[in-house]
């Protein structure tokens, strides 16, 4: 399997991060990608370089108005004189009846959904990185190849069509997905992070050609707390795309692997072209983040049911934090994928 990367992801690199009111530097850090590059090499895959798609592939997703604000708002932030050294919100507009605002101090809060997100001077470039990534897996699989892996960072998966959350700017699952329909009249996206992919899910609810599944510690207990919950299943004409199985948290492997089976036979019923896999490592049970106790082994034997589904695969690097296992945990996965087909 080919793998894409770049080392353009450095440029962001967030310090930020606010947890039950204490302040710490977030886990989504620059050296989750080193680890994530060691389980690669572990598994002896042919990295390669991403192409430079500009920015069609990410407007098939996300608002004009919203890649403007990432393009612009480090030197709006800066022009202020008297802001901080990252961007964080201090207002979240719950929209009603509400006017778009001109200040960056407005807009900034507009556009994101918690304050996980901070922006730095980098943040732009980071992210338009990770999707060229994305988008270049994808281009793989269409032109041929039966499976591809793209080491996303920023991730992207909390991300909404204009709303940053949660680490993510640009969705990269979704990104990587709409290029899929360029070609597939149907496309499947399986989230198997330990957080429920809400950005993915708000991006695609309405649309009946995408369906979302998400597999995920149970977001009464867990980030997002307000999405995520099985009884929501899509609207209008995307009303029954859309599939969330929440499990408890500390789920094991084998609970796990229960629901991947449900997950994978609604995937095959929808009968897509081509399947996104959303990968988080942060299921697993060093990650730092706590959510789910999946095992390394469990990491290849997920691996191995979802190559079962038979159809070409993009695989997009989520969540997995900084444990002495990461990099173990995506050679797992892959080996176990790659040994299925």
């Amino acid at each position: 399997m080919k793998a894409v990367y770049t080392e353009r992801h450095r440029s962001h690199d967030p310090q930020f991060f606010l947890v039950r009111g204490v302040i710490k530097r977030t886990t989504e850090q620059p050296e989750r990608a080193d680890r994530l590059l060691k389980g690669l090499a572990a598994g002896s895959h042919d990295i390669i370089e991403p192409t430079a798609f500009g920015q069609g592939p990410r407007a098939r997703v996300h608002s004009a108005e919203y890649l403007r604000f990432l393009a612009d708002a480090w030197n709006e932030w800066s022009a202020l004189g008297d802001a901080g050294p990252e961007m964080i919100a201090n207002i979240h507009p719950v929209r009603q009846a509400a006017t778009y605002p001109t200040s960056i101090v407005g807009k900034l809060g507009w556009h994101t959904a918690d304050t996980a997100c901070p922006i730095g001077p980098g943040t732009w470039a980071g992210a338009c990185a990770a999707s060229d990534v994305a988008v270049t897996a994808a281009q793989l699989v269409l032109d041929g190849e039966d499976a591809s892996y793209a080491l996303c960072r920023p991730p992207g998966h909390h991300a909404y069509a204009d709303m940053a959350g949660g680490f993510c700017f640009l969705n990269n699952t979704a990104i990587a997905a709409a290029h899929l329909r360029l070609r597939h009249e149907r496309v499947a996206i399986l989230d198997v992070d330990v957080h429920h992919g809400n950005g993915t899910q708000g991006i695609f609810y309405a649309r009946p050609d995408v369906l979302t599944v998400s597999i995920h510690a149970d977001p009464s207990d867990f980030y997002p707390f307000v999405w995520g919950y099985a009884h929501e299943r899509g609207e209008g004409a995307g009303l029954g795309a859309n599939f969330n199985i929440p499990l408890p948290i500390g789920t094991g492997d084998d609970t796990y692997l229960t629901a991947l089976a449900d997950a994978k036979k609604t995937i095959e019923a929808f009968a897509p072209g081509a399947l996104v896999v959303a990968l988080g490592l942060d299921a697993s049970e060093h990650d730092p983040l706590k959510g789910m106790s999946i095992t390394t082994s469990g990491f290849s034997r997920i691996g191995d049911v979802i190559a079962r589904i038979g159809l070409p695969t993009v695989i997009v690097q989520e969540g997995g934090y900084l444990s002495d296992v990461l990099g173990d945990n995506l050679t797992a996965f892959l080996g176990g994928f790659e040994g299925a087909r």
